[in-house]
């Protein structure tokens, strides 16, 4: 059981247990310390569960998940631009940002395509080089929307962006007050999502792109184009990450454009691999408990600690604590089961 848990895995748990049984001796309400956590995870998880497909396919950890969000902000914009709101808006911007995606997707696993082996630097560099590339879209697109421009030029599009008044917790907000404390629109939209992916991965596409993953030669030796799979499985994860930052944003309350996304795919990979994933194999419930644990340590730690030293540090110690889990898990990539 411990084996198949993993050790690291058992520590960070421990760690993050401490933090709660904490919480209440300084001050922290353990009910606000879990609701926190849930929260951050309601609003995390669409964008881990987007690097599985790639992952699954021998194509790597998606570290040009930047592309797909990209495709999510363009999405939610051309929705606030033509006028709609509410729930309306919500699916709106996740049609335009999946047509987007899909188109963003296939280039991108056209590029993966050719150059085997180096995908995930490869990767790197083309997330980095969409997010330079859209800062300069972000000025020149024609948006009119008053609260989207900047008021003194006119034109060119604010890094921030409310959408207290189209979607903010359009999810949240179809379960009553039981959603302020626990997102239970978000995790219900996750589970749905997760229910799709493990469906399709026992369809015949799905087991055609696994089989890639494990083994390309033997995979084309009977009969199955591996290109193809590897392209379909960049498609659908830069679609799921465009999916991803909408939810996320639904629950943050704003758009963050320009630099916003540069760094956006390390706090996912991190969680995917402290949950026991690797660059080759992952299940849902790497997603689901790398996505916790990451999420509760990122919450607990400055809280518990800004709390214990009675100095304002919290953001401080949230970069080392993030940057930190970071490095960890991409030193351990290498490492996980599919159990």
């Amino acid at each position: 059981m411990l084996k198949k848990f993993g050790l690291p895995r058992l520590i960070i748990l421990i760690f993050l247990i401490s933090t709660y049984i904490i919480a209440p001796f300084v001050g922290i309400p353990i009910t606000t310390a879990l609701s926190d956590t849930i929260i951050r995870f309601g609003m995390n998880a669409i964008l881990v569960l987007s690097l599985m497909p790639m992952i699954e396919s021998g194509a790597g950890l998606n570290f040009g998940m930047p592309l797909g969000i990209e495709a999510g902000l363009l999405g939610s914009l051309l929705s606030i631009e033509l006028g709609f709101s509410g729930f309306v808006g919500f699916v709106l911007a996740i049609v335009i940002a999946i047509i987007f995606a899909f188109i963003f997707g296939w280039a991108y696993g056209a590029i993966l395509n050719k150059v085997k082996g180096g995908e995930m630097m490869i990767a790197t560099y083309i997330g980095f080089s969409s997010v330079a590339f859209m800062c300069i879209m972000w000025i020149v697109l024609p948006f009119r929307k008053a609260d989207m421009i900047w008021a003194y030029g006119g034109s060119g599009l604010r890094t921030t962006i409310s959408v207290e008044t189209y979607w903010k917790g359009v999810l949240n907000n179809i379960f009553g007050k039981i959603s302020q404390a626990i997102p239970v629109g978000e995790i219900i939209f996750f589970l749905m999502l997760a229910f799709l992916m493990w469906i399709f991965f026992r369809t015949r596409s799905g087991l055609s792109m696994s089989a890639v993953g494990k083994n390309e030669k033997f995979a084309q030796a009977t009969g199955i184009n591996a290109n193809k799979s590897r392209k379909q499985s960049v498609i659908i994860s830069t679609v799921i990450a465009a999916i991803g930052i909408i939810v996320y944003q639904q629950s943050f309350g704003f758009i963050q454009l320009y630099l916003a996304p540069f760094n956006m795919a390390f706090p996912a990979i991190a969680a995917i691999l402290i949950g026991g994933a690797s660059v080759n194999r992952v299940t849902i419930w790497h997603v689901m408990i790398g996505t916790f644990l990451f999420q509760g340590i990122l919450t607990m730690t400055p809280t518990v600690v800004n709390a214990l030293i009675k100095t304002d540090m919290s953001e401080t110690i949230r970069i080392i604590v993030s940057n930190g889990m970071i490095l960890y898990a991409l030193t351990r990539k290498e490492g996980g089961s599919r159990g």
